[in-house]
Parts: structure tokens; sequence; C-alpha cells
């Protein structure tokens, strides 16, 4: 009996912990919270967890599709949804862009459909995005990150100059470092993000600089790794239709082993295999390589960082009625309720 006197009492300590826990990161993000959605959409979890899976089943690279589509939203203008936007002008026609996969692009849409059937639009493209690629992150053995609720999605796509402040994978590490930095993200937030690269592909043109002429050596690649890849894009006909996984060693799975390529000179990017080479990063991408928890956890904290970039609420956005179609400003969903209280916009 005692014994299941002090287990309880663990359990409303934890409810305790866990409930000032979700009250200061409300107060920390404008008025976004973890339970932002528990009235009006309580079934949210399970919806965007019920497709992100029936998706995973059948294409586990929907996972790195999904982070890739996030990076890219939340590095130009914050996470708003903008890079969903399609048609003539929009950030899906810039070159960082034009690979994003089409398979996680409808996959948040049906998500988007399901939940304004289930909810009313009460749930933003936003944080759908943000909701289905923790749910993918967890199914392909990665670790789960906090997150808080309530974005509004943007209006207007990023302009051109600001998809190009996304990182290139021909960038050193200083530049790396300046343009995490000039995001607010620091070096710690680089070498963890970096790590999503631990799955997925990449195309020919987005690594050929490694071997184009003559092997590189700044930073260094191991020559057997590039003699295959060269190889390989030799038959890219036409130029970007051969794919090449970022990690050779466990290449649909989130775990360290991205690290242990770099070691072994085998990161497929110029950005990535730096990270092993540069005083700044060097340590950090050892540490990451041997003790996957460390890894984890920084990912962790960096994914919850970077996701409250830029935060967009209120009236500053809207909750659009497809994904891929802005709305006109200011245009806020009927169905959305004027109670959101505390709700300030960064921009």
């Amino acid at each position: 009996m005692a014994s299941r006197t002090a287990a309880a009492t663990v359990v409303v300590l934890a409810l305790v912990c866990a409930v000032q826990s979700s009250l200061s990161v409300a107060a920390a993000t404008g008025g976004l919270s973890p339970d932002f959605h528990a009235a009006t959409c309580p079934a949210l979890e399970h919806i965007v967890a019920d497709h992100v899976w029936k998706a995973f089943k059948n294409d586990s690279g929907v996972a790195p599709a999904l982070i890739r589509i996030l990076f890219h939203d939340c590095f130009p203008q914050g996470c708003d949804a903008s890079v969903l936007i399609e048609g003539p002008g929009t950030e899906q026609d810039e070159i960082p862009n034009r690979t994003l996969r089409r398979v996680a692009l409808d996959l948040i849409e049906r998500i988007r459909a399901t939940v304004h059937t289930e909810c009313k639009a009460t749930v933003s493209c936003a944080d759908i995005t943000i909701l289905a690629t923790r749910a993918s992150l967890i199914m392909a053995g990665g670790p789960r990150f906090d997150v808080t609720l309530g974005r509004r999605d943007s209006f207007f796509p990023a302009s051109k100059d600001q998809v190009g402040l996304l990182p290139a994978p021909f960038h050193p590490v200083d530049t790396l470092i300046k343009s995490f930095g000039d995001r607010g993200l620091n070096v710690e937030d680089l070498v963890s993000l970096s790590g999503a690269h631990t799955f997925g592909v990449a195309h020919c043109p987005a690594f050929h600089d490694r071997f184009k002429d003559g092997f590189d050596t700044n930073p260094a690649i191991d020559r057997r790794f590039a003699t295959m890849l060269r190889n390989k894009c030799a038959k890219d006909t036409p130029e970007g239709t051969l794919k090449q996984n970022l990690d050779v060693r466990t290449p649909d799975v989130f775990d360290n082993k991205y690290y242990f390529d770099l070691i072994a000179r085998q990161g497929l990017f110029k950005s990535d295999q730096g990270l092993m080479n540069h005083t700044a990063t060097q340590r950090m991408a050892t540490r990451f390589s041997l003790n996957q928890d460390a890894f984890f956890q920084q990912f962790s904290k960096s994914m919850a960082k970077m996701v409250n970039m830029d935060l967009l609420t209120g009236d500053k956005g809207e909750i659009r009625a497809r994904c891929a179609v802005r709305g006109t400003p200011p245009r806020i969903e009927s169905a959305v309720t004027n109670d959101d209280e505390g709700i300030a916009a960064d921009m």
C-alpha cells in the first residue's frame, strides 16, 4: 500500500511539473503552448500520427522529406508554411526548393484536409507541418522534441533574398556559423541540426564539387568514396536524376551514424565534412559520433529552438483553407475564435 501511495505521489508531482513547464513555455513563446488546440481539436496529434504512419509504411523517405521541408520553411522567415505556397514567384520556384518531395507536400495537405473536416479551420498548415515532421522523426528512430502550437500561416512567401539565406551544401563552416548565427542559432544548433543528414538522399549536382575537378582536399574526401560517387554520377542523365544516400551506413534510420561518416571522410557535402575539420565544430561532431544520446538531446533542443524562430501569430497571419494557396491579408478563417489570449506577433 505504501509503495502505491509513493508511486501516486510521483505521478502527481510529474503532472504538476509538466503543467508548470507548459505554462513557462507558453509565456516564452508569445502565447503559443503545447495544448493550444486541446479544446478545439483534441484528436489533432492522433490524426497527424495516423496519416504519417500510413505514408511512412509505404515510403520511409517521407521522414527526411518532411524535415527538409520544415527546415526550408523555418530558416528564411520563420515556421509559417510559406514554403508550401505554390505558383509563380513562390519559394518553390527557387533552386533550393525545387527538389522538395511531392510525397511530403501532399501528405501535409491530406492531414490539413482531415483536420479541418474534423475540427474546422482551427489549425494552421505551419502547426501541421511541425507535428507531422516530429511524428515522422520518431517513426524513423529519432528523438521527440518539444512543440508549442498556435502559429499562423504567412500570407506571403519568403523573398528570393530570404530563401538565399538557406545554407548551401558547398558552404564552408565559417559561412555556416555566420548563417546560423544571423538566425539566432549557435554552433551547437549547427552541428546537431546538420545531423538530420543521417537519412535522406541528395542529387549529384548538390555534391559533384567533391570530385568534379579532382578529389576535394578542403575538406578531404575518402578517395574510394569519391571514386564511387564520380562513377555513379557519370551516369546521371538527365542531370539530377540519380540519387545518393546522405548517410552510407544507415540511410533510412535517424541515428548518429552520419558523424561516423564524417570521421571516415565520407561526408557527402562539403558543408557536412567541414564540421569534422573546423576547430569550432570538430569536438562536438566527434562527441555525437560516440554518444547518440548526446546527439539526440542536443538535436531535440535545437529543433525546439528552430521552430520558435520569428513567431507569426494572431492577425499577422492566417489559417489557410489549402496549404498551397495563400490568402489575402487580413483574413483569418471565421472558425477561429477571437479569444487567443496573450498572442503577439513578432513579424
